[in-house]
Parts: C-alpha cells; sequence; structure tokens
C-alpha cells in the first residue's frame, strides 16, 4: 500500500450517499452507529463547537469507511480515570467488510488522530466496543487501547493512557 492510497475527507452531506453504500452488512447496529446516525452526531458536534472531525475514508478513490473522533462530553458511564479531564470519545469507525484485514483501518485511525491532534490538541481516547464484537476488542488492543472495568450497557469501555498517536 502506498501512502497516497489512502485518504481522509470530512464527511458531508454532498459525500454522505457514498458513506451510505459501504457495506457493513456484518456489522450490526449494535457493534456500531449507521452511517446516518454517525452524520446526525456530526452535526451535533458542529453546531456545538465540539472539537473533532468526522472523515470519510477513501482507499484508492473508492469511499471504504467512516470514522469519527470528537471531543468528549461527559457520561455517567464513563471510566473512572477519565472523569475530570478533557478526552475525546470515538462515537463511530466503520470500514467496508471487502477492505478490512488490509491495514487500511489502522491507518485511517492514525491519520484521523494525527489530524485531530493537530487541529485540536493531544488528549486521550475512549470508546465503547460491545462485548460480543471479539473482532474489534482485537483491533482496539492491537492499536494502542486498553480495556477499562467500566461499561455502558453491552459496551466495554476502552481508552488510550496518554494520547495516541504516532509520531
Amino acid at each position: 500500500m502506498e501512502k497516497t492510497d489512502l485518504v481522509l475527507e470530512p464527511l458531508t452531506d454532498d459525500n454522505l450517499g457514498e458513506a451510505r453504500g459501504i457495506d457493513r452488512s456484518d456489522v450490526p447496529v449494535d457493534f456500531v452507529d449507521t452511517v446516518d446516525d454517525i452524520m446526525e452526531l456530526t452535526r451535533y458536534g458542529l453546531e456545538h463547537r465540539c472539537a473533532g472531525r468526522t472523515f470519510l475514508v477513501r482507499y484508492g478513490g473508492v469511499c471504504v469507511g467512516v470514522i469519527l473522533l470528537g471531543e468528549a462530553i461527559p457520561w455517567e458511564t464513563d471510566p473512572e480515570e477519565m472523569r475530570g479531564r478533557p478526552f475525546y470519545r470515538l462515537m463511530g469507525f466503520l470500514i467496508d467488510r471487502r477492505y478490512r484485514g488490509r491495514g487500511i483501518g489502522g491507518r485511517a485511525l492514525d491519520g484521523a488522530v494525527a489530524a485531530v491532534y493537530r487541529e485540536f490538541g493531544r488528549r486521550p481516547i475512549a470508546l465503547g466496543c460491545h462485548r460480543d464484537n471479539t473482532a474489534g476488542a482485537r483491533f482496539w488492543l492491537a492499536h494502542g487501547f486498553r480495556k477499562t472495568g467500566a461499561a455502558d450497557g453491552s459496551d466495554d469501555y476502552y481508552i488510550t493512557s496518554e494520547p495516541k498517536g504516532r509520531k
């Protein structure tokens, strides 16, 4: 894979139709929100001037995913170690099933984190991963996250202790 074959661009109403075409037929909505739900969260963040971005992921010019990484609004279920400190919450991350297993997801994650850090500053990142999503849990552990003892419904929390990002 060449470095230039992966591009992150803002998810907008103009490219939302492409994002809706992502093949997520093997990913239950309990695991990852729909693209329309991710877009609604994006609109909320923009309206409330939250730090963060939502990206459409292109690989070789084709829309292959979306990722939302934004300022965390505190929730009662947040891990104790995240309370009272600013952090980002990864609210939606989806890669088309035909493009998984190629390193695209890891590169998209690194690119989104780097872009948000450049624009808004470094902070730790938290996310929820459904207990039954074993592939997702392996991905997060392999990419610098650790499982906490906190949960929100069926989602276990994962966090980065220190701000994530490769130099």
